[in-house]
Formats: C-alpha cells, structure tokens, sequence
C-alpha cells in the first residue's frame, strides 16, 4: 500500500500546531505571599520540552521567591499534584499521561464497524502545574544544567534510538553535519517545522528503496502507586517491543479455514504476502491481555496527541506522520469502563 505523504504532512503540521494551556503557580513553600501569587498563564506547543519556559519562569517569579538569589532557572522543577514531571518528556505526552481525556466507557467509545473515533473528551484546562526552584527531587529528576548541554544531548540520545531502531544502526543521525544536528533540536524548541521536516527527511527518507526494519513506538501504562511503596506518585510503566512495519499474512490470520466443497473438505492458507502492520496488530501482539482485539478498543484504548489512534492505522503511517520531534511515537494506554 503506498504511503500518502502529502495527507501525512497534513497531520505533522496540524500536530505542530498543538497548544495546551498551562497555568503555572509557583510553590507555596517558595511564596512571600503563599498562596496568592499570581499564576503564569501560556499556551504551550505540545511538542516542547517543559525546561524550555524556566528563564521566563524564574523571571516572572523572583519579585514573589523568598529568596530570589538562591537558585537559578535551571534548578526549576515541575509537578502535577505532587508527582514531579519528568523533564525529557514532550509536554504533550505529560499531559495525556497524568490530566489527559477521562477513560471512556464501553458502551460509548466500542465501534463494530472498525470506523474507529479518534477524539477523546476534553481533559481539564488549562493544565494546572507548580514550579519549583528547591528541593530538587534528586531520585526521579536528572539535574539540568545552566547552558542547557543536559537537555540537548538527552534530546539527541533519544533521537540516536529512534534511528537505531528503524534501521538497525544510527548511522543517519551519526552522519548529519554538525549544523543540522544542532538544528534539529533547534527546530523543535522554536516550533520550525519546515527545517524540521528538511532535516527529518535525511533521517527518514520516503523512498521506497530504503525500508524500514522497526518503527520506534513506546507504550506508556499509567498504573496506581505500587502497594510497598512510600511514595503516592502514580507507577508509570514503559513497554517497547520490534514492531517491523510488516507481517505475515498468517500472523495477520492465525487461523486457516475450512472450505467444504461437495464431499471434499480443503484447508484454505492466507495469502502468502506480507502485511502492513497497524497500531491493532502491533497492540495486540505487545499486550494482548489489554488488546484481545486486533479492530476494536475492548478494555483499552491508545492515545496519542490527545486522541485516540484509530486501530486500523499503519503503525509506519503513524510514525512518519503524528512522531513527537525525537522521532518517537509514544501512545498512552487508557483502560476503558
């Protein structure tokens, strides 16, 4: 099946053009006037890096800071109801992860037709956060540093697995010259998606002369707080799997059928082609136990850029489309009911 990039380009660029509003209170402990600071109020690319806002954050909070001169922007941390954030992860998967759409129900969100509904219902907005600048939470968050090199190379270590795994070595992102590597990252912090796409386009050529081994997808459950735990912050749990972007035709049908033919019963084999796989068949073999289905969202449902991903999509149709900018799809699994 050939891949429409005019139509994929199309979803980039409405992707790119993803806000959340964020209001962002500095932390009580920190406030001459405690509670009654005046909150920061942005609407912020859900492809960007929370870290990205602390200059302006540490700015426009000194006049409230009991101690302005203690700390610097890069010392700033995030939380959502206690739970520190974690920094190398996009704004917009944080936010489908902890204050996304509310799970829906079976009887509302189950189709038995395969035209799945990609929208989810509204998650509260704007996305409340604190910010801190103390009492750096040492044992969830790495530290930043003040030139910003932390973020830059964990941005770029990400994109380094990315590529990996689509083609089995980095190689692409190894290769880059200097000014495109730095630009990439560039690209993303200042929403520029036409240098992105240009550079992108060396890691991720369209031809098909150069397919792809695996497509780099990581699924994220947000699970309770474990019961041996002392800490009430929620357990998140990461799944990566090889999802080549095809499949057999009898991992796509396990099942052969039987044909009845007068008094001759014959066994009916699937065509031996491959397959694309899509976001269905990829769940389905990863978690089975949530995805039963390979069609329809029965106990679960995937979400990502605030909308549920149709079960039937390409998984390589996805990825070269609807990616965050290290290249990395990552879907949030939502129980259902």
């Amino acid at each position: 099946m050939a891949i429409d990039y005019a139509t994929l380009n199309t979803v980039q660029k409405s992707i790119w053009e993803g806000y959340i509003p964020l209001q962002i209170s500095l932390a009580p402990s920190e406030s001459r006037t405690f509670d009654r600071t005046d909150p920061y109020l942005i609407s912020y690319p859900r492809i960007s890096y929370l870290p990205s806002l602390l200059t302006r954050l540490k700015a426009f909070f000194t006049p409230f800071l009991i101690d302005s001169s203690a700390s610097q922007p890069h010392e700033g941390w995030f939380s959502f109801e206690g739970v520190p954030l974690k920094w190398h992860y996009p704004v917009g998967l944080l936010y489908d992860l902890y204050a996304g759409a509310e799970p829906a129900t079976k009887s509302s969100d189950i189709n038995t037709d395969d035209s799945d509904s990609p929208e989810t219902g509204p998650g509260p907005l704007p996305w409340r956060l604190v910010v801190h600048f103390s009492d750096w939470p040492d044992d969830e968050l790495v530290r930043l540093d003040s030139n910003g090199m932390v973020m830059n190379d964990a941005f770029i270590n990400s994109v380094k697995e990315a590529d990996f795994v689509r083609n089995g070595n980095a190689k692409g992102i190894m290769s880059l010259s200097k000014g495109d590597s730095a630009g990439l990252w560039r690209a993303v912090q200042d929403v520029d998606l036409p240098s992105y796409q240009r550079i992108m386009n060396i890691l991720l050529p369209s031809t098909p002369h150069q397919p792809l081994r695996n497509l780099p997808i990581r699924l994220f459950l947000p699970l309770p707080p474990k019961p041996d735990s002392d800490s009430d912050s929620p357990f998140l749990k990461v799944v990566q799997s090889p999802i080549p972007p095809t499949i057999s035709a009898q991992q796509h049908h396990p099942s052969q059928s039987i044909l009845l033919s007068g008094s001759r019963a014959s066994v009916s084999s699937p065509s031996p082609g491959p397959q694309v796989q899509t976001i269905g068949t990829a769940l389905n073999s990863i978690l089975p136990h949530l995805f039963p289905s390979r069609r329809t969202p029965v106990l679960a449902k995937p979400v990502l850029h605030g909308a549920q991903v149709p079960m039937s999509a390409p998984v390589e149709e996805v990825v070269r489309g609807a990616a965050y900018g290290d290249g990395w799809v990552y879907i949030v699994v939502r129980m259902m009911g």
